[in-house]
């Protein structure tokens, strides 16, 4: 909806809030919790990229998604274009049904 209005800025924000919050999801449901959102990144790259779980390009999706938040929250010139914040969108979208099938096969394995 942000993206669709011009709120390309905050579109990517979200994307990016979006995809932290389903990885904290993630962890937790291995028991783990983290402080920041470096630990949190650096060990959904250690423990679901690394181990194949998910693919490797999630963790260049993910550092994109983290430095376009940036430039969204931060930059006082909106530097995020439409061309980026739909990519970010559709990339979130991707990253949070990949995540949010991993959980559910755990639950119903577990």
């Amino acid at each position: 909806m942000l993206a669709a209005n011009g709120a390309w800025d905050d579109a990517a924000s979200r994307a990016y809030y979006a995809v932290f919050h389903a990885i904290s999801a993630l962890h937790f449901s291995q028991g783990n919790t983290f402080s920041s959102h470096a630990q949190s990144i650096g060990r959904f790259n250690r423990d679901f990229v690394r181990t194949g779980i998910f693919p490797i390009e999630f963790t260049a999706i993910l550092t994109r998604l983290f430095e376009d938040r940036q430039s969204g929250d931060y930059d006082l010139s909106g530097l995020v274009s439409a061309e980026e914040a739909n990519r970010n969108v559709k990339d979130a979208r991707r990253m949070l049904e990949a995540i949010e099938r991993y959980i559910q096969s755990q639950t119903q394995t577990g």
